[in-house]
C-alpha cells in the first residue's frame, strides 16, 4: 500500500505539503514506534508523479472526518494525494493526464451495496416489462416479440408489478390477471415473465404445461401455484412454485452449445458492468450466485476482463457443497482487486409486493396469510454454521418481521455455538425493510448490517399500509434514522433488476422519503446528504470487509472515483434526481464519459 496511505493510518491525517517537504529532498525518513520502527522510503512527489490529476474541484472524501478537498492525484490503480490544486499540480508533469472538474463534485465510486449482477446483464437481453403502464401493454410486448420467434422459442421478461399499473384488469385474482390473454397472445411460444421483485412469476398456458402444472399440481414447499374460482392455476406463480417452470426453460437451454451458453454469459457481464459504470458504480456486491458462475467469473479476473469490481456471494448450495467446496471458492481481492468471494446468501421470506414477506401477524389485506418461508430456518442455520467454521460472512434476505426476527435468533445461536469469542462477524440482513420494534436494537448489539436498498421504500410506499396496516407501517417500516442513530452500520443500493441501477433514485429516496405524487413516507427516518453518501460508499465497504481499500478518496486507496454533474449534498431536494455522472474513475483509468460532458 503507499506510503501517504501508511503514514494516515499511522499518525492521522497530515497536510500534504507536509508530506512533500518531507519526501522531496529523498532523505530515508523514519519514524520509530513503541510498537516498531517503519521505514519510508521512495517517497517522490516530485513533479510527474502523477498518471491522473483531478483540479479545481470539490472532492467529498468520505473520509472519518468527512473532510473536503480541490484535488486528487493517481498514480497506477491508486490514489496518492489529496489536497489543494497548488498542492497537486506539483505533481503533474507531461505525462499526466489532467481533468479539470469545473468545480464538480468528485465522490468515491457508488458501490452497489446488493444487486444481481448476471441478473442486470440478463435483463438486458430480454423484455423489460418495468416500464409496462398495465396488462394490455405486456400483451402487446409479447405479441410483438412472438413475431420474431420460432415456435417453441420461450419468449423471456422481466419487471412487471401489478401495484404500478394505472388500470385494473377484468377478471383478476388476488389482483393479477389470469393467464387467458397471454395464452391468445402466444399459443405457440412459452412465456414466463418475472415480477420486478424477482419473488413472483407469470406464464401462459404452454409454459405451465411443460413445467407440469395443472389443477392437480400441489403447492411446493415456500411456494404457492394461484388458482381461480374453478381450480385451474391462473399463471401467477409465488416463490417456489416458479420452480417448475424454471427447469421447463433450463432443459429448453440444454439446447444451446456450451459455447453458445459461454458467449452469452460473458455478453451478460459486459453489458452489466456497462450498464453500472455509467451511473458511476464501480463496485457491485452480487447477491447471490452459484459456484459454476463463479468459475466464469473467476476465469474473467485473471484475465483483467471484469468490467468492474466484484463481491460475490454463494447462493443455490447446500450445506454439504458449501462445506466441500467453500475454502476453494474463498478469494479476497482476486485479480487485481476485481473479485471477492468470502460470504454466502440465503433467504428466508419472499417479497411484500407479492405477499411472500413472512410475518408475525396476517396481512392486512390477506388475513388467510402470513407470507411464505422459502427456505426453512433449520437449513438456514446448517449453511450458517458451515460459513462460520470456513470463515465465510452470511447475508440473509429477509424482509418481514418475523423473517428479520428468526434470522437475527439464527445468527445469535450460530454466534454462540461457533463463535469463537470473535465479535467482527458483519453478519448480514439483506432488506431488513420491515423490523418489530423489539428487535431493531438487536442489530447493532450483534453487530448485524441492515443492508437496506432505500428506493424499495418509496418504490413500495404505495402498498405497504395495504399489506401492513397502519401500526405495523409506522412501527417498523424502513428504520433507517433508527437504526443509524442505534448505532448500526446502514449501507444503500438498488437490488438491481428489481429496480434500476440508478444511485441517485435510491440516494433521493434516503434524504426524502418523497414518493413520485409529492408525499413523504415516514420522513423522520431519512439520513442526512452526507450519510446518505456513507451509506453508498464506505459503510457498502465496511460490509464487505474493504474499507481499508475502497469506499472513500484517501492516498493509498483505490482510485475508484465518480465526477457528478450537480452537487448532491448541497443543490434543493428537487433536482437530484436530475443528476448524472460525467465521469467514472476505475482503478485510476477514466471507463466512462458522458457524451459532452455539459451540465
Amino acid at each position: 500500500m503507499h506510503l501517504i496511505y501508511f503514514m494516515n493510518r499511522l499518525f492521522g491525517a497530515m497536510p500534504l505539503g507536509s508530506y512533500t517537504a518531507a519526501c522531496k529532498t529523498g532523505i530515508l525518513t523514519l519514524f520509530a514506534l513503541i510498537s516498531g520502527v517503519f521505514l519510508i522510503a521512495g517517497c517522490d512527489t516530485t513533479s510527474g508523479s502523477a498518471d491522473l490529476a483531478l483540479t479545481n474541484g470539490k472532492i467529498a472524501t468520505v473520509d472519518s472526518s468527512f473532510s473536503y478537498a480541490e484535488a486528487v492525484a493517481i498514480k497506477g490503480d491508486r490514489i496518492v494525494a489529496v489536497g489543494t490544486t497548488e498542492e497537486i499540480m506539483e505533481m503533474v508533469s507531461a505525462g499526466t493526464a489532467v481533468v479539470d472538474l469545473e468545480g464538480r463534485l468528485a465522490i468515491p465510486g457508488f458501490i452497489e451495496g446488493h444487486g444481481h449482477f448476471m441478473g442486470l446483464g440478463s435483463a438486458k437481453l430480454n423484455l423489460d416489462l418495468s416500464t409496462a403502464q398495465n396488462w394490455g401493454e405486456i400483451i402487446s410486448m409479447v405479441a410483438e416479440a412472438v413475431e420474431d420467434a420460432e415456435p417453441g422459442e420461450w419468449i423471456t421478461g422481466r419487471g412487471w408489478h401489478q401495484e404500478k399499473w394505472d388500470e385494473v384488469p377484468d377478471n383478476t385474482v388476488e389482483g393479477v390477471p389470469t393467464h387467458h390473454q397471454l395464452s391468445d397472445a402466444s399459443p405457440d411460444n412459452p412465456v414466463y415473465l418475472r415480477h420486478a421483485s424477482g419473488h413472483a412469476a407469470f406464464a401462459n398456458q404452454l409454459a405451465l404445461e411443460l413445467g407440469r402444472i395443472s389443477s392437480e399440481t400441489a403447492n411446493p414447499d415456500g411456494g404457492e401455484i394461484v388458482h381461480d374460482v374453478r381450480g385451474e392455476p391462473t399463471g401467477l406463480l409465488r416463490e417456489t412454485a416458479q420452480r417448475a417452470v424454471g427447469r421447463a426453460l433450463a432443459a429448453y437451454r440444454e439446447q444451446m452449445s456450451p459455447e453458445e451458453l459461454r458467449a452469452e454469459s460473458i455478453e451478460m457481464i459486459r453489458l452489466a458492468g456497462e450498464e453500472a459504470l455509467q451511473h458511476g458504480v464501480t463496485s457491485f456486491q452480487d447477491a447471490g450466485s452459484g459456484f459454476a458462475t463463479i468459475d466464469l467469473l473467476r476465469e474473467q479476473a485473471a484475465e483483467g476482463q471484469l468490467p468492474i469490481r466484484l463481491y460475490v456471494m454463494v447462493r443455490g448450495a447446500s450445506a454439504e457443497e458449501l462445506e466441500e467446496n467453500l475454502d476453494n471458492y474463498r478469494m479476497i481481492g482476486f485479480g487485481n482487486e476485481f473479485l471477492t468471494v468470502r460470504s454466502i446468501k440465503q433467504a428466508i421470506d419472499g417479497a411484500l409486493g407479492s405477499h411472500g414477506a413472512w410475518l408475525l401477524e396476517p396481512y392486512e389485506d390477506m388475513p388467510s396469510s402470513v407470507g411464505l418461508v422459502v427456505n426453512p430456518v433449520e437449513e438456514i442455520e446448517r449453511d450458517a454454521e458451515v460459513a462460520m467454521n470456513h470463515g465465510f460472512q452470511v447475508n440473509v434476505h429477509a424482509i418481514g418481521d418475523r423473517a428479520n426476527r428468526e434470522t437475527l435468533d439464527i445468527y445469535e445461536r450460530v454466534f454462540e455455538k461457533t463463535g469463537n469469542g470473535e465479535t467482527d462477524h458483519r453478519w448480514r440482513i439483506e432488506h431488513a425493510q420491515h423490523i418489530h420494534p423489539d428487535d431493531l436494537k438487536r442489530f447493532p448489539d450483534m453487530g448485524v448490517i441492515p443492508a437496506f436498498q432505500a428506493v424499495h421504500c418509496t418504490s413500495d410506499a404505495p402498498w405497504v399500509y395495504k399489506r401492513l396496516g397502519a401500526e405495523r407501517a409506522e412501527s417498523g417500516a424502513y428504520m433507517w434514522r433508527t437504526l443509524w442513530d442505534l448505532g448500526a452500520v446502514i449501507t444503500n443500493g438498488t437490488d438491481v433488476p428489481v429496480e434500476k441501477i440508478d444511485p441517485f433514485a435510491s440516494y433521493y429516496a434516503t434524504v426524502s422519503r418523497r414518493l413520485s405524487d409529492g408525499t413523504q413516507f415516514f420522513p423522520e427516518e431519512v439520513l442526512t446528504r452526507e450519510e446518505a453518501l456513507q451509506s453508498y460508499t464506505i459503510n457498502n465497504a465496511y460490509a464487505a470487509f474493504e474499507e481499508d481499500v475502497k469506499g472513500s478518496i484517501e492516498p493509498g486507496k483505490l482510485a475508484d472515483i465518480a465526477i457528478l454533474s450537480r452537487d448532491i449534498l448541497t443543490i434543493p431536494e428537487d433536482e437530484i434526481l436530475d443528476t448524472d455522472v460525467v465521469q467514472t474513475i476505475l482503478g485510476g483509468k477514466i471507463v466512462y464519459t458522458r457524451g459532452g460532458a455539459e451540465d
